[in-house]
């Protein structure tokens, strides 16, 4: 029986940009050629490759092997090279090699001919190259929307009280953003008794009616997460997200985090230990050893910042609503009487151990130990 040599890949390296995508093709060794094409151009992508096959010499049926950082454009291309037969990876850019002089020359040209580099050796079995992204399909990424367009709303909700609230200071004045401040608005007057600017009040009463419409649209979002909710528990079928966010607010202390826990974490990734759900999270340690040095950096904030600002402030729910948990009174013990450094330590430490344990606690069922479920 004869044996056949594996067939060369070709690679390919995208830049991607808003106007122009630059492509980067090789095929082993130091046999690189550089094309550009209109963003999107998805039939001149299938052309520059067929074209670089022919020039790199290799077969039509070569097979493909692409990568890209993963930003703006997000997983739809990567979505597209699937369907097409090309074997694609999204990386981190965070995680890719960079020199570190004080200054390093940096082009289109350079940064394709280092990815290019890079995935030759990802293909030829380093895996710690850099950290590949994982991709979610499209119902998951589209259930991932609502809590974070919540989350914006929430943080721009905000900032319209704050524009009122610094408008008004100038003057001496002080009024809520409740339900009657345009009527209380009228009544105002400035520190020496004068009423206030005509261009100021009409300035305020536009930021208002701002600030009104964001909150019509929080209210709708958080109606439809309890729609949704009640849907499901009344046994209708639901994706995983949405199963694993009712089984996490049968916890005390987790309520409407859990919808981002279900939606960004849990519901479409599995995880083969804890470390991997901690790193996840940004919440792993980063020791520093050097020579005589040995120290600890602190968490590496290196994961998903919502579910790791998430988890923190969960903590802090964990130890008001589930006090009699083995969780909350380890830190009782060990953290509660120290001073506030001490506790801000040992609040990251309990969220951490608290992910771990809500993990747990969807695989197996496993409820943490100490903690109460809420009534039925």
């Amino acid at each position: 029986m004869t044996q056949t040599a594996p067939q060369e890949s070709l690679l390919l390296a995208f830049e991607l940009g808003k106007k122009k995508w630059k492509l980067t093709f090789g095929c082993g060794g130091t046999k690189r050629s550089l094309v550009e094409i209109p963003a999107r151009d998805l039939r001149a992508l299938l052309g520059q490759i067929r074209n670089a096959k022919r020039k790199l010499r290799l077969p039509a049926a070569a097979p493909v092997v692409s990568c890209y950082e993963a930003g703006r454009d997000g997983f739809w291309l990567q979505r597209y090279l699937a369907a097409q037969g090309i074997r694609n990876v999204v990386v981190d850019p965070a995680s890719i090699e960079v020199p570190r002089r004080k200054r390093r020359a940096k082009s289109d040209r350079l940064d394709g001919a280092a990815l290019l580099r890079m995935l030759a050796r990802y293909e030829g079995g380093d895996r710690e190259v850099w950290h590949v992204v994982r991709v979610p399909d499209e119902a998951a990424e589209d259930e991932r929307r609502l809590h974070r367009e919540l989350g914006r709303l929430t943080k721009e909700e905000g900032g319209h009280e704050s524009r009122i609230e610094s408008l008004l200071a100038l003057e001496g004045v002080w009024l809520g953003t409740g339900r009657k401040f345009l009527e209380q608005l009228e009544q105002q007057r400035r520190w020496n008794g004068t009423a206030l600017g005509l261009d100021l009040v009409a300035e305020l009463k536009r930021e208002y009616r701002r600030l009104v419409l964001v909150r019509e649209q929080i209210r709708e979002l958080k109606a439809e997460q309890d729609a949704r909710l009640r849907e499901v528990r009344a046994g209708r079928p639901a994706s995983a997200g949405l199963q694993k966010t009712v089984a996490l607010q049968r916890l005390r202390g987790v309520d409407r985090g859990a919808w981002v826990l279900g939606m960004e974490f849990f519901g479409w990734r599995n995880f083969r230990n804890r470390r991997e759900g901690g790193a996840l999270a940004g919440l792993t340690g980063t020791p520093y050893q050097s020579g005589e040095s040995n120290r600890e950096q602190g968490i590496s904030k290196a994961g998903n910042r919502r579910v790791c600002a998430l988890m923190v402030e969960l903590a802090w729910c964990w130890l008001r609503y589930q006090p009699q948990s083995k969780l909350s009174r380890w830190y009782a013990e060990r953290y509660a009487k120290g001073g506030k450094r001490t506790r801000r330590v040992g609040i990251v430490a309990v969220a951490r151990r608290l992910l771990v344990d809500l993990w747990k606690y969807l695989e197996s069922g496993e409820v943490p130990e100490g903690a109460a479920l809420k009534a039925a």
